[in-house]
């Protein structure tokens, strides 16, 4: 099931499956928030934004907004 990246749990793990290229900054793509890599949710901070991912063993903090133009599936491939 194909959900946003704003929808996933601490620890939990998923797959990219698309991003909105004309929304996601450069550099979260040169990092690797790119289809097909994994990414996890880290932590969340105190008042819920920005969220901490860790994309290909990057760390990155991304805000609720962009995290919505992200498409995830849960699990890995």
């Amino acid at each position: 099931m194909e959900i946003n990246l704003t929808q996933l749990k601490k620890g939990e793990i998923a797959t990219i499956l698309e991003v909105n290229i004309d929304v996601i900054p450069l550099k979260l793509l040169e990092m690797g928030c790119l289809p097909g890599n994994s990414i996890e949710l880290i932590q969340i901070a105190p008042l819920g934004d920005p969220l901490y991912y860790c994309i290909n063993d990057s760390h990155v903090a991304i805000r609720l907004e962009t995290a919505q133009e992200i498409s995830i599936i849960k699990g890995q491939n």
